[in-house]
């Protein structure tokens, strides 16, 4: 029985989660996957994203080719909580990429964004896997000269903050430089 305790305590400490953010193009994605990689076991990637043009289309392909084949893919916009609840006790690292596309995806899909959210963070507080949740920072521009932008930007700042709070280690990446912030 003690053992079974000490085993138990040692998988507890040797989770994380650690939330990356920083500005478009600055690498997080490529950290995120790189850091995660280092953990051994079952890997996922569960992925926010929607092509809604050629464009998108082909950033999207290219993350998937970023990936190596011992990464599952879960592609899924906006129910995200419910995804990882349901696979969370199925592998040892999860990355979720990314909160500020999964936001964006909520506002239009006409979901209680404050539920989903709190929903989005008590996961990551009793997932047993190792997670890592990428997000852009949206708050260092300017202020958008409409309400829906605003609205935008204001709510990925909330919810940051909340993911930021609950993980272990945070970074700001910087031109592909990680800052470590926590």
């Amino acid at each position: 029985m003690k053992k079974e305790l000490q085993k138990n305590t040692m998988a507890e400490i040797s989770r994380r989660t650690v939330f990356l953010l920083g500005g478009a193009r600055s690498g997080k994605s490529k950290f995120a996957l790189a850091e995660a990689s280092k953990i051994p076991g079952r890997r996922a990637f569960i992925a926010t994203a929607t092509a809604n043009d050629a464009e998108m289309l082909q950033r999207i392909e290219k993350h998937r080719q970023a990936r190596s084949s011992e990464w599952k893919t879960f592609e899924e916009p906006v129910k995200v909580p419910e995804l990882l609840t349901g696979i969370s006790g199925s592998f040892e690292v999860i990355v979720v990429d990314c909160l500020t596309l999964w936001l964006s995806n909520l506002m239009f899909s006409g979901r209680d964004i404050g539920e989903e959210c709190g929903s989005f963070v008590s996961c990551i507080k009793t997932s047993p896997a190792s997670l890592f949740v990428v997000a852009n920072e949206v708050g260092l521009g300017i202020v958008p000269d409409n309400g829906l932008a605003r609205q935008f930007r204001d709510l990925a700042g909330v919810l940051n903050q909340k993911v930021a709070a609950t993980a272990d280690d945070v970074f700001l990446m910087a031109a592909g430089i990680p800052v470590k912030i926590k």
